[in-house]
């Protein structure tokens, strides 16, 4: 499943409880199809570039909050609810493109494999690095002694 974050950008007027009542909205839905928020940042009140007009006023800040989410590509055809939500000003579906996520046939990964993966890869990484060091060694012991390597 690809990695997405969502950004919804709310009214300023909008209170605490209807902001955690919109977002455990989104991530209901987001689990329904299988996925998961792994992240959540609220990134506070922003001044905004130009006005937004949206029904009953004209407004120039917002509150910004970002959802990283792990879901199908099907979510983005399925958020357009959004569009109908007073509370909101702007909401944005924005894929990671650098984000590789190994999966067996049936899109299941097996956790097991892929720590073994990296602790080998890990532990290799390590292993040549004691080797270059063990090494290194040997020259300097073999130059201390004073012995010619002619």
């Amino acid at each position: 499943m690809p990695l997405y974050d969502c950004m919804l950008l709310l009214k300023p007027t909008v209170p605490k409880e209807a902001l955690f009542d919109l977002i455990a909205r989104v991530g209901k839905h987001v689990y329904r199809r299988n996925g998961v928020v792994t992240d959540l940042k609220s990134l506070g009140t922003v001044q905004l570039g130009y006005g937004i007009r949206k029904l009953d006023g004209r407004y120039y800040q917002g509150q910004l909050l970002q959802m990283t989410m792990m879901t199908p590509p099907s979510i983005n055809s399925e958020l357009y609810y959004l569009n109908k939500e007073d509370r909101l000003l702007r909401w944005l579906l924005i894929k990671h493109r650098d984000f590789k996520f190994k999966g067996g046939a049936t899109g299941e990964v097996d956790i097991a494999s892929e720590l073994r993966d990296l602790r080998s890869v890990l532990n290799d990484g390590n292993m040549n690095i004691e080797e270059e060091e063990d090494d290194d060694d040997d020259d300097e012991e073999q130059s201390e002694s004073g012995e010619n390597m002619n």
